[in-house]
């Protein structure tokens, strides 16, 4: 049975650990070496995919967008200079695959800080989320509401009392006031610092969710990675001229 050069070239190859530093892996597989490019994309693909998730908010897209920009970086890694970060490199040319993206599908790209620094109506409202175009705006409301329920059953009673009197049946201080018999300064004094405790828990709830945002689990990473190498494939059996 004849061996074929890609099974002498794997079992050529030494083995990657997660000890091997960018700067190694980018040297092998500048000399076409598979095994040291999967590395680089099972250690950068959770950042490159959410990248290119921020900016065409699709995960298909998302998807499409990383496996061209791998291509492309693959590509140009003899170019590829060590002053700068490998994943700052990298998250370059996913933006600028995804931006090409938006062009070529005629969408409108509004730099974010121009969109951010802008006074225009226009640039304004294209920042702010349109309640029709989420999938379902009822359900998204209904999660925050639990969200919310959950957090004001933990305050203290006492604040607890003055928040849902103030803030949900909305309450003049005076007339909670009266009910609770307490000073107004008092109930404005708890209710503020409900607010302030109810602020705080929520705060503490997104910086959690942040994190799993744009979930990227072993299954994506997987078969971007299996695309790409299956590209490489292609590439090396097309003949050249």
């Amino acid at each position: 049975m004849q061996t074929t050069k890609t099974s002498v070239r794997t079992a050529q190859r030494p083995a990657v650990s997660a000890a091997t530093t960018d700067a190694e892996l980018v040297v092998r597989a500048a000399t076409g070496d598979e095994i040291a490019f999967e590395a680089i994309m099972r250690r950068h693909n959770r950042l490159l995919f959410r990248t290119a998730r921020s900016i065409l908010k699709s995960d298909v897209e998302a998807e499409d967008a990383l496996q061209e920009a791998y291509l492309s970086a693959w590509r140009a890694l003899a170019a590829y200079r060590s002053e700068s970060k490998l994943s700052t490199w990298l998250v370059r040319i996913v933006i600028n695959e995804a931006l090409g993206r938006l062009r070529r599908s005629n969408a409108q790209v509004i730099p974010l800080e121009a969109a951010m620094d802008s006074t225009d109506l226009d640039t304004q409202e294209s920042m702010q989320d349109d309640p029709g175009q989420r999938p379902d705006g009822a359900a998204m409301r209904a999660q925050v509401r639990r969200l919310l329920e959950a957090r004001i059953d933990r305050l203290p009673e006492a604040f607890r009392c003055v928040f849902i009197l103030r803030a949900v049946e909305e309450m003049s201080v005076e007339e909670v006031s009266t009910a609770l018999q307490l000073p107004e300064a008092t109930v404005r004094t708890r209710y503020f610092r409900a607010r302030s405790l109810l602020r705080e828990g929520l705060s503490r709830e997104v910086d959690l969710a942040i994190g799993d945002a744009f979930s990227f689990d072993g299954e994506r990473c997987d078969r971007i990675v299996a695309h790409v190498l299956a590209r490489f494939t292609e590439d090396r059996d097309v003949p050249r001229l």
